[in-house]
């Protein structure tokens, strides 16, 4: 009964500890492949209508697509703590900001870019949290729309960054390196 007590314990505590932010919010932007075009259409005069129709059935798409690539069967915590015991090899919340970024900016769009958010870097009370965010070529990160699929557990949430009061979000280029987890480094918008 101890050993089991333990086990469960230790397991919950590696859980707060697996990286990325906490449960998601209640609420958010699921509004829809229709709701995310408005929106990326909304983020300037200069986004052609094809692209961001394309764009956001792309981005439900690519959601998608991970969450099986990943496995996910469990809610974003418990992933996490399989990513980091080796039971699962991704899908911890910089895998999903990352390989969405990187889908979707292959996908050559004239008039959209992607790039990285991080947030809770500075604070070693929080859990850092990444993900992508999608901006008009040239445009402020800063009012562009949030794709973060690790916080509904593969299921795309997306919201405009300045209405995304869960995190404080930071381009992930102004973040430093040693903060920004292992792999590839994506700091540039147009990689």
């Amino acid at each position: 009964m101890t050993t089991r007590r333990g086990m469960i314990l230790g397991l919950g505590g590696m859980a707060l500890l697996a990286g990325c932010g906490g449960a998601p919010a209640p609420g958010g932007t699921v509004s829809g492949v229709a709701g995310l075009e408005r929106a990326i259409l909304g983020l300037g005069p200069d986004v052609d209508p094809a692209e961001a129709a394309r764009a956001a059935r792309m981005a439900y798409a690519v959601s998608d697509q991970l969450a099986r690539e990943y496995e996910i069967t469990d809610p974003p915590l418990v992933h996490n703590t399989k990513v980091n015991l080796g039971i699962k090899e991704r899908g911890l919340c910089y895998h999903w900001a990352r390989d969405i970024q990187t889908r979707m900016t292959a996908a050559r769009y004239a008039t959209l870019q992607f790039t990285g958010l991080v947030a809770n870097a500075d604070n070693p009370f929080l859990l850092e949290h990444s993900t992508a965010v999608v901006i008009p070529r040239g445009g402020d990160w800063r009012r562009g729309i949030v794709l973060d699929p690790w916080r509904t557990g593969g299921r795309l949430h997306w919201d405009h960054v300045a209405n995304d009061t869960k995190y404080n979000w930071k381009a992930r280029a102004d973040v430093p390196v040693r903060k920004r987890g292992d792999g590839p480094d994506l700091t540039r918008a147009d990689t």
